[in-house]
Formats: structure tokens, C-alpha cells, sequence
């Protein structure tokens, strides 16, 4: 369930920056499971905002997979800067700001069972003008980290498969220019902060039990083992967030249960 002061912070920052002709790009961050993509929609839904999540415009299998191959294998696997198609989230946005009452918009949608994005055909469409586009990201609002941080790696995916650091400095030059610059593009950023990376796990396989249509405890261990080998490539960019490395103009500090603990922060 949301907590109300959840949606009045949404709806809060969408009456600060809309005017008759500007529709507002507002941002809701937060690591794996942290409910950004529930808030996100369904402040959509109450609020007449399209919605739009960053995991919907990851690049096509193909697509990373080539990245794999010319830049770093790494880039095949989904999820960090680099992965993702900031032209289709700039277009989208684009068209959504520029529709009108009687027109329909296709939204990008990605199909994670499948680790591919959908054909066009299957889009859904959101019609009509919206009151604002809401997109939710787990890196929205990262900033890059110093070189110096990116020399020892943090984890056995870093020492095992990028030990050079070749893959995470890709990774941090890809946050530094071309996210830095969408992300500059939004109005607002709202950031949902885990307590700690540790529950960050919990929360991936709560959501990975709710895909595959499970209650949390009957996901399979060794999914849940798989899981967290996968989460380990969000790990430095997560943690580096939680250390307030974020631009956000609100902050909201969660719980392991996902409630807010004490007031909203303001701008990080």
C-alpha cells in the first residue's frame, strides 16, 4: 500500500512546475523494489500523468548484446548506464508533451521474462494530453563517480569479470555525459532511499515471486541465488546513491518494510 504523503509529494511537484504550456518530466528514483514503479503508476492513474518507467527503454537484446561485444561483455546484461535507449525516452517524452486532447501516444514497454523490448505492435498507447509524464528509474539522478572510487572493485562480478575496471568506467562515463544530460532534462526527482544495499536483495526477489505469479517464499533458492549475482552489477551506482551521490528535490528515507521513517528530506 502507499503512503498518501507519497502521492501528495507527487502531485505537490507537479503543480510547482506545470504551467498552461509546459507539461512537467518528473522522476521517481530508488533502488530495486523500492516501490517507485507502484508510486509511479498509480500517481499516474490518480493524476491524468502518462507513465513512463526506464526499464522500458532498455536497448533490445540484440542491441546490448552487439554493445557486448564492441565495448564490454558486461553491457549485454541489462540494468546499468549504458543499457539503455535515451533517444526512445527523449522522443517519447517529446510526443507526449506535444499531444493533444484527441491524440494517442505509444509508450515503450520491455518484457523482462523475455530480456527484450516488445514489438511496437504491442505498446500500450496513452491517450489524450497528459497532466505530466512520470518516469521512475533506479539510477535516475545519479551522479558519476570520481576516478579514483572506481579503482578496486567491490564485489566478485567487479573482481572476477571487470578486474581492469574497463566495463565500470564505461559505466560511470556513460552517467557522467549522456544520463547526466537526461536526467538534467527533469523537472523534479523524488528518491525513495532503501535503508541499506542489503535489502535490496529482498526486495528484487519479492518482485521477481511476483512476475513469475509466486508468494516471496516459494521463489526457488536458487533463483534467489542467481538474483543476487544480478543485483551486483546495480550495487556500486545503488550504494553510491544511498551515500547521497543523487540529485533529488525530495527525499524520502524507507524502512526494510518500505514504510517512510521519519520526514521527507529536502534537496539533495
Amino acid at each position: 500500500m502507499i503512503d498518501a504523503r507519497l502521492l501528495d509529494a507527487v502531485g505537490a511537484v507537479i503543480a510547482a512546475h506545470a504551467r498552461p504550456d509546459h507539461i512537467p518530466l518528473i522522476g521517481i528514483a530508488g533502488a530495486q523494489g523500492s516501490g517507485k514503479t507502484t508510486l509511479a503508476r498509480l500517481a499516474a492513474e490518480r493524476l491524468g500523468a502518462a507513465y513512463l518507467s526506464l526499464d522500458d527503454v532498455y536497448l533490445t537484446k540484440a542491441e546490448r548484446e552487439a554493445k557486448g561485444r564492441a565495448v564490454h561483455p558486461l553491457f549485454a546484461v541489462r540494468g546499468p548506464p549504458g543499457t539503455h535507449d535515451l533517444g526512445l525516452l527523449e522522443a517519447t517524452v517529446a510526443a507526449l508533451r506535444a499531444a493533444g486532447t484527441a491524440d494517442r501516444t505509444a509508450l515503450p514497454t520491455f518484457d523482462k521474462l523475455a530480456d527484450d523490448r516488445r514489438p511496437k505492435a504491442e505498446w500500450p498507447m496513452f491517450a489524450g494530453r497528459p497532466t505530466a509524464v512520470l518516469v521512475d528509474g533506479w539510477c535516475l539522478g545519479a551522479t558519476a563517480q570520481a576516478d579514483v572510487a572506481l579503482a578496486a572493485p567491490i564485489n566478485a562480478l567487479e573482481r572476477e569479470r571487470d578486474g581492469q575496471g574497463a566495463w565500470r568506467r564505461a559505466v560511470n562515463a556513460e552517467l557522467a555525459g549522456p544520463y547526466a544530460e537526461a536526467f538534467a532534462r527533469f523537472d523534479s526527482v523524488l528518491f525513495l532511499k532503501a535503508p541499506s544495499f542489503d535489502a535490496v536483495l529482498d526486495w528484487r526477489c519479492e518482485q521477481e515471486a511476483g512476475l513469475l505469479g509466486l508468494p516471496p517464499t516459494d521463489l526457488p533458492p536458487a533463483r534467489r541465488a542467481e538474483l543476487a549475482v544480478f543485483i551486483q552489477a546495480f550495487e556500486r551506482i545503488t550504494r553510491h546513491m544511498l551515500a547521497g551521490e543523487v540529485r533529488a528535490d525530495v527525499t524520502f528515507d524507507l524502512a526494510r518494510d518500505r514504510t517512510i521513517s521519519p520526514p521527507a528530506s529536502g534537496r539533495s
